[in-house]
């Protein structure tokens, strides 16, 4: 017997049958082989589950592509612009300024010890550096070896700043200059009462190390000016006095960077990083104003001279001495306060704090 089988579908069951279509009219009507049950739906379902997936890859795609331009964005906004400060936590803190009187100083061993250590280092200072320029002219006659010349006296300023800025930063600061205490003074570093203190013994430890060099070599000291700084011939006091405005400006802004506390957070595991730039700074200034003025940049150093030498020479100008560095170091001060930190300005919170400013 031949039959073939025809799909039916009789819009009930969601199963496709066939039917057998016999020739002999005594098979049966409707046979339904397990192994022939096909899953079927409607064409109009799969059409829409089609869509659908279709639609979930776009949007997947289009998530993908928001997420990337997004991150493009955000690498390209963080390399143009910088985050406001206020927006980040601090991995350093802003001393508070010291007071302007601090009669609670005077019974702090520490203040005495800080005084102690100024003392010895302007001492130390004065001592190396004017037997180095005493040694360099006398060595400097022509038929002499030419000493160290002013490359070497520069070097022996500035190595010196350099070593003991290192040796007493923890102590006393590290400031063997009455301008660097003076500009530490109008940023509010130290109080009245230090900065007075440390300028007196400045002063002190530069008279002694003088006369320790002229107890030395007395006749070479009184023979070659006693290092005493005079304004060279050829050169007004108006333009000796703008070399050591802008000498000492140098060095006191340096000194403010050096020191800053976010650079200290940021290079505290090199330990000599402040007082090398500080050394260096005196060395580079040494290097252009010796043949102006001798380069002062610090009273001590120029009082030092002056009174041991006690020379009219040595007196005439002095005043150069104190005026140009106290007006260096004050605009070296306001410059890196009011200016590239804006110190004044926060404390009162200013339109610092405001990114939209």
């Amino acid at each position: 017997m031949m039959c073939r089988y025809l799909p039916s579908f009789d819009g009930t069951s969601p199963h496709l049958s066939l039917s057998p279509l016999c020739n002999d009219s005594t098979a049966p009507q409707y046979i339904k082989p397990a192994s022939l049950t096909l899953a079927a739906r409607p064409s109009t379902s799969i059409r829409e589950e089609r869509e659908r997936r279709d639609e979930s890859a776009g949007e997947l795609r289009e998530c993908v592509v928001c997420v990337e331009l997004a991150e493009r964005g955000a690498a390209m906004s963080k390399e143009v612009s910088e985050e406001p400060e206020h927006a980040r936590p601090k991995d350093y803190t802003d001393p508070p300024p010291a007071p302007l009187f601090d009669v609670g100083e005077l019974r702090l061993w520490s203040f005495y010890r800080a005084l102690i250590a100024e003392f010895i280092a302007t001492l130390l200072f004065l001592y190396i550096t004017v037997a180095t320029v005493i040694g360099y002219k006398v060595q400097s006659s022509a038929d002499q070896c030419g000493g160290v010349g002013t490359l070497g006296i520069a070097w022996a300023f500035g190595g010196m700043i350099f070593i003991l800025v290192y040796c007493t930063a923890g102590i006393s600061g590290g400031h063997i200059n009455p301008a660097v205490t003076f500009g530490l003074l109008l940023a509010r570093k130290v109080s009245v009462i230090r900065a007075v203190m440390y300028i007196v013994a400045q002063c002190l430890g530069g008279i002694v190390g003088v006369g320790i060099v002229k107890g030395i070599m007395k006749h070479q000291y009184n023979a070659n000016g006693g290092g005493a700084n005079v304004v060279a011939s050829g050169y007004s006091n108006g333009t000796a006095l703008g070399a050591e405005i802008i000498g000492t400006f140098v060095l006191v802004y340096t000194v403010f960077s050096a020191t800053d506390p976010k650079r200290n957070a940021r290079d505290s595991h090199v330990p000599v990083l402040a007082p090398l730039p500080i050394g260096f700074a005196v060395f580079m200034v040494h290097l252009a104003t010796i043949p102006i003025t001798g380069t002062g940049i610090n009273p001590a150093r120029s009082i030092g001279a002056a009174v041991i030498y006690n020379q009219k020479k040595a007196w005439d100008d002095h005043w150069i001495f104190w005026a140009g560095p106290f007006i260096g170091a004050l605009a070296a001060a306001a410059y890196h306060q009011y200016i590239l930190r804006a110190a004044a300005i926060k404390a009162l919170g200013s339109f610092r704090s405001n990114p939209s400013n």
